[in-house]
């Protein structure tokens, strides 16, 4: 089925293009963007996800073969393959996904010297937006070129951020990478919501950084932390969402309240 043949929610709401954003790696980007997208869909919107990172995580977290695609997003912003050729059906009847291979990796030195190319991610997606309730874009753990066109496509970012040492460690440089994007190319770029990750109750440390994030960004911060959990850390090996993997355990019940949250801030 093509995802033009799945209808969007029956709400008015205008499309939120969001990109999970975080320069560090292992803070939960892909496995956000997978899970958030599910449970969404659970909830009855429609949802696009932007695999951006050369790595390819939320492609494969989808099940989706990277190996036996044809083509990817590398493709799309080098070689002006439309969006609908290359977006591909999940076993989540209402998630689609823009997939990612290994050859997005030479996109930032060949988008160099592209026209405009800052904004080729939203010229990507601006025939399509109109299809979809929500958009997330899963960025790569840097700030480069593609991040600017995550950040140039976007209308806001969710910044995972892990519950450990340091967490807040590098942040101040991703806010003003958002500032410089938002005072040049995107005047509508907002910070959508701060999630805390990888949450551990019983440690004095976690309770300590929810303290320290949420004081430095208020009430950006979600009310929802994503737990530590050996299932959410499993599925992606099974080509699920932990929403579908593992339904009842305590990393896809806290990434339905996650999804709850969105849909009010939306």
């Amino acid at each position: 089925m093509g995802f033009r043949d799945v209808e969007r929610s029956k709400t008015e709401m205008n499309t939120r293009v969001i990109a999970i954003i975080n320069q560090k790696g292992g803070v939960g980007k892909s496995t956000t963007a997978v899970n958030l997208a599910a449970a969404l869909s659970e909830e009855g919107y429609k949802v696009l996800v932007v695999d951006f990172d050369p790595q390819g995580n939320t492609t494969s977290g989808f099940g989706i073969e990277k190996e036996q695609l044809e083509s990817c997003v590398y493709d799309a912003l080098l070689h002006d393959v439309p969006a609908e050729q290359i977006i591909q059906g999940t076993d989540c009847e209402k998630v689609f996904v823009v997939p990612a291979t290994i050859q997005l990796a030479g996109a930032e030195i060949e988008l160099v010297s592209t026209m405009a190319r800052e904004s080729r991610l939203k010229d990507l997606l601006e025939p399509i937006i109109d299809e979809f309730d929500f958009i997330f874009i899963d960025c790569p753990p840097s700030l480069g070129l593609l991040t600017i066109n995550a950040l140039t496509a976007a209308d806001s970012v969710l910044i995972p951020i892990q519950c450990e040492y340091y967490a807040l460690e590098g942040v101040t440089k991703l806010l003003e990478s958002m500032r410089m994007v938002k005072g040049r190319i995107n005047k509508k770029l907002e910070t959508f919501g701060v999630l805390l990750t990888m949450y551990d109750s019983r440690t004095s440390l976690s309770n300590q950084v929810v303290d320290e994030v949420k004081g430095y960004f208020g009430d950006k911060a979600f009310e929802t932390c994503i737990p530590r959990s050996v299932k959410v850390s499993e599925a992606p090996s099974f080509g699920m969402p932990v929403v579908t993997y593992a339904p009842t355990n305590k990393g896809a019940q806290a990434y339905r309240e996650l999804a709850r949250e969105v849909i009010a801030r939306a």
